[in-house]
């Protein structure tokens, strides 16, 4: 009976507040405009993943293991705007800071989960690349269709696993002192430091998911391209070795956009003491900027989507010049 009451006694310490203040930037004239942009960076972000993603889905020459990846990374990129500026938009533009205990851990976990997406689909397009220049004549018989989709429901399935136990720690702790979140978004850091009890557990878990969504994908990334490049000698040519490279040009600036400014975020923040709003403005553009730049750089650094836009716009256009001419 005394176990039981310990553990009643226990579950009553816990206290959940209803709503949490999101208090965003601070002190800064015009703040507003900074959300606008991000407002216009989301509105380009959906407008060309979703055009990759028609594009690879309409066009059965695009069926390919590697287009699996970018289509991937589209979904992933689509649903991390989706999760992020939408809602700053209505946290920030109208007012509306408050947002309750279960939509806030909703909004991390979205957000936390496609950013996990973009990165391992970062690391599966790696793979991609070094089978086709380390092991060309075998990337057909290794790089399949099927292998890629069973590689991609295992990341969704272990990213969903992974950051649902992250997300469901928060539940064992005690907001007793204050329910104001300085960021922009439900952020797990800022979220569990406002715990009265004891945080440990969720310490580690962050330090997981940096390590599982940042520092190991980038770490396989570059042993992946130091293969490559030595692949790269042995090929006797220039001509051979930047016609190799030249496949590699789209998934490097993917890489460089994603991974250096989260990357710079968090060693600012280890090596200096952030204030909250050089935080949330360094934070929030490494979230941003990126899904907008992703498909552009495929659609111009990719002959065959560029072909085929070539096309739509040239048949689309064509019954326009007839009617004009008569």
């Amino acid at each position: 009976m005394s176990s039981v009451n310990a553990s009643f006694s226990k579950n009553i310490s816990i206290v959940h507040p209803q709503y949490f203040f999101i208090i965003g930037l601070t002190g800064i004239p015009y703040s507003s405009y900074y959300y606008i942009f991000l407002f216009i960076t989301y509105f380009i972000s959906v407008i060309g993943n979703s055009t990759v993603l028609l594009i690879l889905a309409l066009h059965q020459s695009l069926h390919s293991p590697k287009y699996i990846g970018v289509f991937n990374l589209a979904l992933a990129d689509i649903g991390e705007t989706n999760a992020l500026i939408p809602n700053m938009m209505n946290t920030f533009l109208f007012d509306s800071q408050y947002i309750s205990f279960n939509a806030c851990l909703a909004n991390m976990f979205f957000v936390h989960f496609f950013s996990c997406m973009q990165s391992h689909t970062l690391v599966v397009l790696a793979y991609d690349r070094f089978i086709a220049i380390c092991l060309p004549l075998r990337y057909h018989a290794i790089v399949t269709n099927g292998s890629m989709v069973l590689v991609f429901s295992a990341i969704w399935a272990f990213n969903s696993s992974v950051v649902a136990l992250m997300v469901s720690s928060i539940t064992r702790l005690s907001f007793c002192d204050s329910n104001v979140i300085q960021s922009y978004f439900c952020d797990h850091g800022p979220m569990y430091r406002l715990a009265c009890n004891e945080y440990s557990i969720n310490r580690v878990m962050a330090f997981a998911i940096t390590a599982l969504y940042l520092v190991v994908p980038l770490i396989i990334i570059v042993i992946s391209y130091l293969g490559i490049f030595l692949a790269l000698t042995k090929i006797t040519t220039w001509q051979g070795r930047l016609k190799a490279l030249k496949t590699c040009v789209s998934h490097l600036l993917l890489v460089g956009i994603y991974f250096l400014p989260i990357s710079c975020s968090y060693i600012a923040a280890w090596l200096v003491s952030l204030t909250p709003n050089a935080r949330i403005i360094s934070t929030s553009l490494a979230y941003a900027v990126p899904p907008m730049l992703n498909p552009i750089i495929y659609v111009l650094n990719t002959a065959e989507i560029k072909d085929i836009i070539r096309k739509v716009v040239k048949n689309r256009s064509a019954p326009i010049r007839e009617n004009i001419s008569k």
